[in-house]
């Protein structure tokens, strides 16, 4: 099984901390023998889990948490024991792992887990607001040589990931979307763009939801580097950005950098149309289809 972005950041890490003491894998191995070189090996490198005794024993070793005084300490490692738990997750998406990849399936798990999600979209409509129809012809479009058993996986599965905004106790959703992506025409299917403008109204109606329009007008922003979304946890560091390319995507999980993307989604908010706005837009745009 590919390594998740939590367990490639609880790696690097456990890594760091290691270094800064001082310590080496043979050491590490000399001082707590349960803890082999070659596990501690695969742990920092993210090949593997690891057990909460482990863990705990590793972060004694460091110094992490072991002063009752040590607010910083104690919140560190409850953090890492976090980022152990969520990084072992298995969930219904492991079922498609011959349909997306690994670092959609770590969105997945994330959004599975999150308390906020803001996206910024340039081109296309936020995945979990997305019709079956409007899915399978902006994935038809994207995946170019697929066949049509892979889109129809692909399709599938963004419609379970949508599961999450109907759940007991749903993230918050905050997305702004360029008018640009509202405006594209589904050859030969018109309805389709009519039916997704029209389920991005009703989705904008549950209390959870909150939906903006970037004009095509709108003065130069931070969104002009591209689309991105932030997905939020209870816990401000576990925070993460995934950035999205054709071939590719980034996950950002600096605690900086996330924060910059952060207030860049303050000053697009400030720079997108109010609601009632937006919904005018989008119901204007539906009309003239």
């Amino acid at each position: 099984m590919e390594p998740t972005v939590r367990r490639r950041r609880l790696g690097s890490e456990l890594r760091r901390l290691r270094e800064a003491k001082g310590l080496t894998l043979e050491d590490v191995e000399a001082e707590a023998p349960v803890l082999k070189e070659s596990k501690v090996s695969r742990v920092e490198t993210a090949r593997i889990g690891v057990k909460p005794a482990d863990l705990d024993a590793l972060l004694d070793l460091y110094g992490v948490g072991t002063d009752e005084e040590d607010e910083e300490g104690a919140a560190k490692r409850a953090l890492l024991h976090s980022l152990a738990k969520t990084g072992a997750r298995r969930g219904w998406w492991q079922t498609y792992r011959d349909v997306i990849s690994p670092t959609y399936a770590d969105l997945i798990s994330l959004e599975d887990s999150a308390t906020s999600l803001r996206s910024y979209q340039t081109v296309l409509i936020p995945g979990l607001l997305q019709t079956a129809a409007y899915a399978r012809a902006t994935m038809t479009a994207l995946q170019m040589t697929s066949t049509v058993e892979h889109v129809d996986g692909l399709v599938q599965v963004r419609r379970a990931r949508q599961a999450v905004l109907t759940r007991p106790s749903p993230p918050e959703l905050w997305a702004i979307i360029h008018e640009a992506a509202l405006r594209p025409r589904i050859k030969d299917a018109p309805s389709v763009m009519r039916d997704q403008l029209q389920h991005l109204m009703d989705q904008a109606e549950l209390p959870h939801v909150s939906l903006q329009v970037l004009p095509l007008d709108a003065p130069p922003h931070p969104g002009l580097s591209g689309p991105y979304t932030i997905i939020g946890f209870p816990e401000n560091d576990l925070d993460v950005v995934l950035v999205e390319h054709l071939t590719s995507a980034l996950y950002v999980e600096d605690t900086a950098e996330v924060s910059r993307y952060g207030s860049a989604f303050e000053r697009l908010r400030a720079a997108a149309l109010p609601f009632d706005a937006s919904a005018d837009l989008i119901a204007k745009l539906k009309d003239s289809l």
